[in-house]
C-alpha cells in the first residue's frame, strides 16, 4: 500500500491539498513502513487538475490537513482513501493511520494552524478562520 502526506515544506502536513506540489509518499507493508520517498510535481501541476498527477497515481490513501470536498470526491472516483487530520508530524500521521488511531477531521471542515498552535475549524464554505488574541 502506498499512503502520501501533503509536506510542501518537508517537515508538516500542509494544510491545503489542493494547491500542495510536495509528498511524502510512504510504502507499507501491513503494519509497517518500509519506504518513504520525497516527490515533487512538476512545476504548475497540482491536485487541482482534473487528472491526478502521475507521480501519484498509484497511491491508495492521501493525508493532509485540509481538502476540499470536490477533491476527496476525485480521489474517491479513483479509488484513493482521502483523510484530513490535525496531526501536522507526516511519520505520525502515517504510522497513527496505519494503527487506526488517527483522529481525521469531518469531510466539511478546514483547519487553520497558527503560529501559537491554536487550532480553529470552520465550515469549508466560510473559510479558514483566525482567533484574535
Amino acid at each position: 500500500m502506498k499512503i502520501a502526506v501533503t509536506s510542501e515544506n518537508h517537515h508538516s502536513v500542509t494544510d491545503h491539498a489542493g494547491r500542495c506540489s510536495k509528498f511524502w509518499v510512504y510504502q507499507t507493508e501491513y503494519a509497517d513502513i518500509v519506504k518513504k520517498q520525497r516527490i515533487e510535481l512538476p512545476a504548475g501541476q497540482c491536485f487541482h487538475d482534473s487528472n491526478l498527477p502521475d507521480l501519484l497515481n498509484d497511491i491508495n490513501v492521501l493525508i493532509s490537513g485540509g481538502m476540499a470536498g470536490d477533491l476527496r470526491y476525485r480521489l474517491k472516483q479513483q479509488g484513493i482513501q482521502a483523510v484530513v487530520t490535525q496531526e501536522t508530524d507526516p511519520d505520525r500521521a502515517v504510522n497513527a493511520w496505519l494503527n487506526g488511531s488517527l483522529e481525521e477531521l469531518p469531510p466539511l471542515t478546514k483547519v487553520a494552524r497558527q503560529r501559537d498552535d491554536r487550532i480553529i475549524e470552520a465550515p469549508s464554505h466560510l473559510g479558514s478562520r483566525t482567533a484574535q488574541s
